[in-house]
């Protein structure tokens, strides 16, 4: 009975590696694309739904929440369930959500839908993953997370872009339509091509949940408030301590409980312990910064959502390019130097655009700092994702990635509101003199966290790298084990792959 239901879960005899790549991609590219695709449509919904500035970050923040607080209850719930179960259900509760959003009628139910939006993505991301790991040979994996994090890189890319364009030809209520065809794709590919999986089937830690959500929600909530409030505050101040109450009893909880959402013994890896460092610290950096750039090329420069979506390409679309080649230099050039390479590069390119962004700054003086800090997010994409995933074992990757990809969205969501937070404080408006004045300081500090990941990527390992690593046990295995039949391993396309 057991081998039946095996032999039902497998994938297609005919499946060749790229198509386990698609299937496993596709439903996450969707997933990146939503997390900016509403920026270039910000001021449109602004005057549509008569939002405030508080509530344009909600549109964000909401997802990214709802997003970062429910990844590790998705990937205990994948192991339990069936990791390819649980992502299929993430699928499909997203485009529900997706419908919401296009349908509301008032800031509270665009904000609520996209709540539940954020909900159905935290499915999809770390379990995306996880099944392309379990479709591709261990030998193949560094080229195949460096496409993975490729299309991440062109969800973010097309986020500012499609939503402008769509803003543009159509209403802001499409650019969740979108997502409807894209589901009816994916999940029928997903069923044909991805094969079932399960991890350690251990309860669901509902306490360290609500506390790691609580600590995050709360800590954004202040971060935002704190300028319309006042930072000294009761409501703030009381929002900081009890979000640090509540990290520090998710902390004992994960310490003490039989069953924790994250096993701190992840973090004794370096590599593990490092990437999540850099995660949470370039995202802050740099999200905070295109969300905040995306809207001064409409509210200063005076393009239209679809042409400020254009004008970001060369910083966005980088990464769909260089992250696939990061993941081929990954195991002859080391993780460490491609990391700090690259965030090198972003930061520069962030303290550039400080200083060059003054009333009258032509768009062509932008491009270089926009593609430099483009080359940087695609130069550590595919080698973070990598070292996420070297020291652990196989039924832990799941977990390892869903830590990540947590970590990396709270980075979405402080970026957000801290950026916001130096913009607002610096006396910005949603006026061009405004608008142009408080945004140096504002990328400044984007800057100075993206450094703050630079000396943490210095103390990646390197030498043979842990990439390299992986890839040699990947061919050791692969020599004394054949291929099922049928299986992606045993594919033609797979023996061309270096």
């Amino acid at each position: 009975m057991a081998a039946t239901a095996e032999t039902q879960h497998s994938p297609s005899r005919t499946v060749p590696i790229w198509v386990g790549i698609v299937a496993a991609s596709l439903p996450m590219f969707m997933a990146t694309l939503d997390n900016l695709v509403m920026t270039s449509a910000l001021p449109v919904i602004q005057a549509d739904l008569s939002a405030s500035v508080g509530e344009l970050q909600w549109f964000l923040n909401a997802y990214t929440l709802s997003f970062a607080t429910l990844m590790l209850a998705a990937a205990t719930l994948g192991d339990r369930w069936g990791r390819r179960n649980v992502f299929l259900g993430g699928i499909a509760i997203f485009t529900l959500a997706s419908i919401a959003s296009a349908l509301a009628t008032t800031p509270a139910l665009l904000i609520a839908a996209r709540a539940i939006q954020g909900a159905g993505a935290a499915a999809i991301m770390p379990l995306s993953l996880t099944l392309l790991a379990g479709v591709v040979p261990a030998a193949k994996r560094a080229l195949a997370i460096g496409i993975w994090g490729g299309v991440s890189g062109l969800g973010v890319a097309l986020g500012p872009v499609v939503g402008g364009a769509v803003v543009d030809g159509i209403s802001w209520e499409a650019i969740f339509w979108i997502n409807v065809p894209v589901a009816l794709i994916a999940v029928p590919l997903a069923l044909v091509t991805l094969k079932e999986s399960f991890g350690r089937r251990q309860p669901l830690d509902y306490l360290g949940i609500v506390l790691a959500g609580v600590s995050v929600f709360l800590l954004v909530w202040a971060v935002v408030h704190g300028n319309d409030d006042g930072w000294a505050s009761s409501t703030v101040l009381l929002s900081f301590l009890v979000s640090a109450l509540a990290l520090v009893g998710f902390v004992l909880r994960q310490r003490r409980g039989a069953f924790p959402v994250v096993p701190l013994r992840l973090f004794r890896s370096r590599s593990f312990s490092i990437a999540n460092i850099i995660g949470v610290t370039f995202t802050l950096g740099m999200f905070g910064a295109v969300f905040l750039l995306s809207q001064y090329l409409q509210i200063v420069m005076g393009y239209s959502p679809f042409q400020a979506g254009l004008r970001t390409l060369p910083w966005t679309a980088a990464p769909m390019i260089v992250a696939p080649l990061a993941g081929l230099l990954a195991p002859r050039l080391g993780l460490r130097a491609l990391l700090v390479g690259g965030l090198t590069l972003q930061a520069g390119a962030l303290v550039w655009m400080a200083a060059i962004l003054q009333p009258g700054t032509s768009y062509a003086s932008m491009v270089p700092a926009l593609a430099m800090a483009g080359i940087g997010m695609g130069l550590t994409f595919a080698p973070s994702a990598t070292a996420v995933l070297t020291d652990m074992a196989e039924v832990d990757h799941a977990t390892a990635s869903s830590t990540n990809s947590t970590i990396r969205e709270i980075g979405v969501a402080l970026g957000i509101a801290v950026l916001t937070a130096v913009f607002l404080g610096a006396g910005g408006s949603l006026t061009p003199t405004g608008y142009t004045d408080a945004l140096a300081p504002a990328l400044l500090v984007g800057a100075g966290a993206v450094a703050v990941g630079i000396l943490a990527a210095l103390f990646m390992p390197s030498g043979t790298t842990a990439a390299q690593e992986t890839i040699r046990a990947g061919r050791e295995t692969e020599s004394r084990t054949e291929p099922l039949p049928g299986s992606l391993a045993s594919s033609p396309v797979a023996a061309q792959l270096p």
